[in-house]
């Protein structure tokens, strides 16, 4: 219950004015339903004839308690219905009253639960925009160590689970302590005596409950973990597809989903058939319940003890059983919740991680490259290993800077240190002197435009794909970018021109054409520092060709890095630096590496050959 009051803490104060209004409709509910159930004492009275009495009327600041008086003048109104329209009229009008008193409970009890629905369906999803934003907020490594498909169950599964289990459970967790308490009270009020026989069960019967629901949350935190193993099986066969096609992998590849599947089934089905005992467990125990209350009561009225009369015991059983329903749906909340706090658990690895990423408190505003760009004994490692050591560089403004080496030798690591997708473990990286870390990330990456190798395009318009980013581009500034990138002519040839979509990673396109729509979003940017990372390695030679003279109008009057497997695309480059096991080995231009005949040497030999 502490983990459950925990998340309600965090999530429910923009919604205080429901919380507010239910807890006023479930009261007015409360007290018209125990209202309504108090006429069963004069209609069985009238039926059977049960008491004789006279009543007269009592002022109401008599010395004797409320409760008397309430009770004295109640049946001194009936007493004189009775003698004034007989006992026929005052059963009918007792019953009228009794419906209009279910009526209006029954329309609080509607309101309180409409109360709510905005509380539910607020809170998920404000728990969906916290963790989209926590996953735009957090840092590339954190991705590194997680997967994609685990993330994408904890989104749509976990969140899920919380609206079903923990959100669903709320009506009952606002409204059954209400109706409990004031419940208690009337029977407190009716015979203290059987009130406290009542308590002296429940305890034992609560216990049995809470065993179970510990049992669910165990099991649901192993289900909605065996659910992301086949979010991130069907994430990585989406992304796969073609492999597992060329290598006839189908078989496999579905054995092992078959696996993981029934693994899941029969999991959730033990938490599932955990869940349903709640109500005829709960039911039994209420029956059990009952009956021992009947016999004790009815002990008491057999053995003419005077703390309680057959009506008044009649109705002491109503209301006892109206205390039975609520703490049902109390004991099927305490079923519930426990899959919800499972969920819960794990959306809040994401919410609760820490980003290591920090902002300096008075930042240094940067919004353009003036000099240069400066790697000062820069070295990082992603776990342990050291991926770059003793790094020293410095790329002055308007100049082409190339890195090359063979795979692994840190070439992309070290680019992405510069927007600072991760942060160096030693040494530091400078723009116009300034340190990467003591300005903002979005002014650091505001001055930077990216092309990979592999364009990243979303399943939008060709308008809204190349004006990512920008705001306010007109279509105007869109045709100019995308016309030196050389993609104006196949973007008109589309069918809807700019506002064609492109399909979800720009599938509907050719490689080459994917890239030069990247590289007209990153002339649409504009930005003073252009990193390439490959951007050409995986084009045949004529989308290469085009992509190549896009890149050299893109390339004009910037700041270039460039990553580059295919040498000859770096020839004119201003430097080129060669990396071997994380560290610069050989630098020059191209000419000037030739005649060293080093590793530079050998890597453009192996590429003639």
């Amino acid at each position: 219950m502490k983990e459950f009051l925990n998340i309600l803490r965090r999530f429910i104060p923009p919604y205080k004015k429901y919380l507010i209004l239910n807890i006023i409709f479930n009261v007015l509910s409360a007290v018209l339903n125990i209202f309504s159930f108090t006429l069963i004492i004069p209609i069985l009275q009238i039926l059977f004839k049960i008491q004789e009495v006279t009543y007269s009327f009592m002022p109401w600041d008599s010395a004797s308690s409320f409760k008397d008086i309430a009770v004295n003048n109640f049946y001194y109104f009936v007493t004189e219905l009775i003698k004034s329209y007989g006992a026929s009229t005052t059963l009918l009008l007792l019953g009228l009253f009794l419906a209009v008193m279910t009526f209006m409970k029954t329309a609080c009890y509607f309101l309180s639960s409409a109360t709510l629905i905005p509380i539910r369906t607020g809170i998920v999803r404000d728990i969906r925009v916290k963790l989209y934003k926590k996953l735009l907020d957090l840092p590339l490594s954190f991705f590194s160590e997680e997967r994609k498909g685990d993330i994408i169950a904890r989104m749509s599964g976990d969140v899920n689970e919380i609206e079903n289990s923990i959100m669903s459970s709320l009506d009952m967790l606002f409204k059954n302590p209400i109706l409990i308490l004031f419940y208690f009270c009337t029977l407190i009020a009716v015979s203290w005596q059987l009130t406290l026989f009542t308590l002296a069960v429940l305890p034992l019967m609560g216990w049995i409950m809470g065993q179970v629901g510990k049992k669910l949350k165990r099991g649901s935190l192993v289900a909605q973990g065996q659910w992301s193993d086949l979010m991130s099986q069907v994430e990585e066969t989406l992304g796969g597809l073609r492999i597992i096609k060329a290598f006839n992998a189908e078989k496999k590849m579905n054995t092992r989903f078959l696996e993981s599947n029934n693994l899941y089934r029969n999991t959730i089905g033990r938490v599932n058939i955990r869940q349903q005992m709640a109500h005829p467990m709960s039911e039994f125990l209420g029956t059990i319940l009952i009956v021992i209350v009947l016999w004790f009561g009815g002990t008491l009225i057999l053995n003419n003890n005077n703390s309680i009369t057959a009506p008044s015991f009649i109705f002491y059983l109503v209301i006892l059983y109206s205390v039975i329903n609520p703490l049902k749906e109390f004991s099927k909340a305490g079923y519930n919740i426990p899959k919800g706090l499972a969920s819960m658990e794990r959306v809040d690895k994401i919410l609760m991680a820490e980003n290591n990423m920090k902002i300096k408190e008075n930042p240094v505003h940067i919004s353009e490259l003036n000099d240069k760009i400066e790697f000062r004994n820069v070295s990082f490692k992603y776990d342990s290993q050291w991926v770059l050591q003793d790094i020293n560089l410095t790329i002055q403004r308007g100049k082409t800077v190339a890195l090359v080496g063979q795979s692994g030798s840190g070439k992309s690591t070290m680019v992405d240190l510069i927007p600072r997708y991760y942060d160096v473990n030693e040494g530091e990286i400078l723009i116009d002197g300034v340190n990467v870390k003591d300005t903002t990330l979005h002014d650091l990456r505001s001055i930077m435009g990216n092309v990979n190798q592999e364009a990243i395009l979303f399943n939008d318009t060709f308008f809204n794909n190349i004006s990512f980013g920008v705001e306010n581009a007109t279509m105007e500034q869109v045709i100019e970018a995308a016309k030196i990138a050389n993609a104006h002519e196949f973007i008109m040839n589309s069918e809807d021109g700019y506002n064609t979509k492109i399909g979800d990673r720009g599938g509907k396109l050719s490689g080459g054409q994917r890239q030069r729509v990247s590289i007209a979003r990153a002339i649409l940017k504009n930005p003073p520092i252009l990193i390439l990372d490959e951007a050409t390695s995986a084009l045949d030679t004529e989308s290469e060709r085009m992509v190549q003279e896009a890149l050299e109008n893109l390339m004009k009057n910037r700041t270039t890095i460039a990553i580059a497997h295919r040498l000859s695309t770096i020839k004119n480059a201003d430097e080129i630096c060669v990396l071997h096991e994380g560290r610069i080995v050989e630098r020059g231009k191209h000419e000037e590496l030739l005649a060293l005949n080093g590793y530079y040497k050998k890597l453009c030999d192996m590429q003639s050959f």
